[in-house]
């Protein structure tokens, strides 16, 4: 372990699903031995711990909970909210991933790929601000990468108790810095970090690799393609607008909170190009119409597809408002210069300030992401950054420097935003696996001494944990 505790404790416990029963054990602690119990007995054991339901799944016992957390961990008498968290339950004695996507927790049974290498339990915590994890009232200032890790912390602090084994933290893209950002506050608390396709914007003004990755993805035909259907449907404004317009009124979507219906089509047509390289493969690119010769249909759809309509509507909008608050307060937000719409756009790439209401104060923190990106570079331990090769939030990625220790940086491939170890090239691969299994505390003494080409998952693929769940994230703005 890269940390150790001055306690352990050790538990043995009734494991079983559909409430079956199991057999009786005995627990060592400091004290003595003791009865075992069971474990959702010890988790709501845990004050400020709430259930909310259970569903039984083969194999594990999963747990929908409530947590009490202060709204501010600096001054904690000030009130409290309850935030939302699954627990995916395998057995005291395996190792524990602590996810979190940085929004809204999935309260289906899921494994993140760290839990199934490692073949674990896992903790999934609802980000601060997402609903229904929100205080009320809201003091929006109080949603901030510290006060966000601070909840982990708290809440590592108390199921470590119950979960003795070794800890990793993992997310994908802003769970993948929410990953890193935990690290770099509460270091001594994981084992191990494996942050996936985590963007690092550490000077907000400065986005030139953008517009460098825009000119070199994928292939020129491709990149031309996409180029060509943002032109028309900015030139065929009108008639599509119309459209946007008969789509609203059928859906009953607002523009409050950006503006208006024309602001909100533009956003949507300039984030055409970054949404298909982040969701889509340069194999995609044969479905893209040719724009001279699309119709309004055509155009509309797969702008649609790709990009999405509904995304600055207000009712669009109002789910990801800590999202764009936070892009516009201390995580920072790309901008790309997009020469090939000069003279047709009106707004440019609007800020996050557009995307959130107006009653919500906001200041820029230009020196946050500067202290992360610093520390990682010279402080990082047992951290893993995966990317994917043709992903744009990858164009400014974390990097490690001199002091960093058993570190890494790897990218997948001609892989998108849905970039893994799996997609990873052999070698490397090979190398992640073994890691994450070394990290956790469960590595077979073959890929210890080194032999890292046999590190191999240890959980069986499982159709309904290992599904993917395809989140489409608004895309942040300067």
């Amino acid at each position: 372990m890269r940390k150790t505790l001055g306690w352990l404790l050790s538990l043995v416990v009734l494991i079983g699903t559909m409430g079956a029963a199991g057999a009786t054990a005995q627990a060592a602690t400091a004290a003595g031995p003791v009865a075992a119990t069971d474990i959702k007995d010890q988790i709501l054991g845990i004050p400020g711990m709430s259930l909310i339901e259970e569903t039984p799944y083969p194999g594990y016992r999963f747990f929908v909970l409530n947590y009490e957390q202060p709204v501010d961990h600096r001054q904690p008498w000030k009130g409290t909210f309850k935030q939302r968290l699954t627990l995916l339950h395998k057995d005291v004695s395996r190792p524990t991933v602590f996810f979190t996507s940085g929004y809204n927790v999935n309260t289906s049974p899921r494994r993140s790929e760290p839990t199934t290498i490692v073949d674990g339990n896992q903790i999934s915590l609802e980000y601060r601000f997402f609903t229904p994890s929100r205080p009320d009232p809201a003091n929006w200032g109080k949603l901030d990468i510290w006060q966000a890790a601070s909840d982990q912390h708290r809440l590592f602090t108390a199921l470590k108790k119950v979960y003795p084994k070794n800890w990793l933290a993992t997310g994908g893209s802003k769970g993948g810095m929410t990953a890193t950002y935990y690290e770099r506050y509460y270091p001594r608390d994981m084992d191990g970090v494996v942050a996936y396709v985590a963007p690092n914007d550490v000077v907000n003004n400065e986005d030139s690799a953008y517009d460098r990755f825009f000119t070199k993805v994928g292939t020129k035909e491709c990149r031309d393609k996409l180029n060509n259907v943002q032109r028309e449907a900015l030139i065929r404004r009108a008639p599509l607008e119309a459209k946007y317009a008969a789509a609203a009124a059928e859906n009953g979507w607002t523009f409050t909170t950006v503006g208006s219906l024309d602001k909100a089509f533009e956003a949507v047509v300039l984030d055409y190009s970054w949404a298909f390289w982040q969701y889509s493969l340069l194999s995609d690119c044969a479905g893209i119409p040719t724009a001279a010769t699309a119709s309004d249909q055509e155009i509309w759809d797969t702008v649609d597809t790709i990009s999405g309509f509904s995304a600055y509507a207000d009712q669009g909008l109002e789910t990801y408002t800590p999202y764009y608050y936070q892009a516009g307060t201390q995580l920072g937000s790309p901008d790309i210069k997009q020469p090939h719409l000069k003279g047709l756009t009106r707004y440019g790439y609007q800020p996050p300030r557009n995307f959130v209401p107006r009653e919500i104060p906001m200041t820029f923190q230009p020196g946050v992401m500067a202290d992360v990106d610093n520390w990682v570079r010279t402080r990082a331990n047992q951290m893993l950054f995966v990317y994917g090769q043709n992903d744009p939030w990858g164009a400014e990625p974390f990097h490690l420097g001199y002091g960093t220790h058993d570190s890494y940086v790897m990218i997948a491939p001609g892989a998108n935003h849905g970039a893994n170890v799996a997609k990873l090239q052999d070698g490397e691969r090979a190398l992640a696996t073994a890691k994450i299994l070394q990290w956790a505390g469960v590595a077979p003494a073959q890929t210890v001494s080194g032999r890292a080409q046999a590190a191999a998952p240890l959980a069986a693929p499982d159709p309904v944990l290992d599904q993917v769940d395809l989140r489409r994230e608004p895309q942040l703005r300067p």
